[in-house]
C-alpha cells in the first residue's frame, strides 16, 4: 500500500542520505559512497553496468574517482519521495556530474531506500537513466497519448 508521508524526520533523513551521497561523491570518496547502500544493493548505471553491493560499488566509485570521474561533482535535485510504509521510500531524482559551471541535469535516478534495523536509511536499488529530451519531445508529438499527465 502507498503512503504519503507525514514523517517529516523520514523526509529529513532520505534527504540526509542524498546529501551523504553527494558529498561523498564531491570528495571523490568512494568508501563513503558506497557506505550509503546496504550490503546487498544494486545500483545500475546509465551504461547498464551493474554492480551489487556497497563495498563493490564503493570500490568501483573509487577507480572512477581516481581516473576520469577525478575532480567532479554531483548534482542532484529530488522530484519526489514516496513512502511504502514506515520503512521503504522510492526516490525520483533528476542529476549530473560536473566539472566547472553545472549545466542541465541529463540524468534521472530511482532510488530505493530503506530503514535498516538500527534506524539508519540506505540505499537497497539505484537506476540511473541518461533524459533523451530531443528523444522525447519527437515520441511525445507522433504520439501525444504518451505525454506524463502529472506536471514535471
Amino acid at each position: 500500500m502507498n503512503h504519503t508521508d507525514t514523517d517529516t524526520a523520514a523526509v529529513t533523513a532520505v534527504r540526509a542520505l542524498l546529501d551523504g551521497l553527494t558529498d561523498a561523491w564531491n570528495r571523490g570518496d568512494g568508501a563513503a559512497y558506497g557506505a550509503r547502500f546496504t550490503d546487498d544493493a544494486t545500483y545500475v548505471t546509465y551504461i547498464g553496468t551493474v554492480y551489487r553491493g556497497g563495498d563493490e560499488i564503493g570500490a568501483a566509485h573509487q577507480a572512477l574517482f581516481d581516473s576520469f570521474l577525478k575532480g567532479t561533482r554531483l548534482a542532484s535535485e529530488v522530484d519526489g519521495i514516496r513512502f511504502y510504509g514506515p520503512d521503504v521510500a522510492v526516490v525520483i531524482t533528476r542529476g549530473d556530474t560536473y566539472k566547472g559551471t553545472l549545466g542541465k541535469l541529463t540524468k534521472v535516478q530511482t532510488y530505493t531506500v530503506i530503514r535498516q534495523a538500527n534506524g539508519e536509511w540506505r540505499v537497497a536499488a539505484f537506476q540511473n537513466t541518461k533524459h533523451k529530451s530531443l528523444m522525447e519531445a519527437f515520441n511525445f508529438t507522433v504520439q501525444p497519448g504518451a505525454r506524463p499527465q502529472l506536471p514535471r
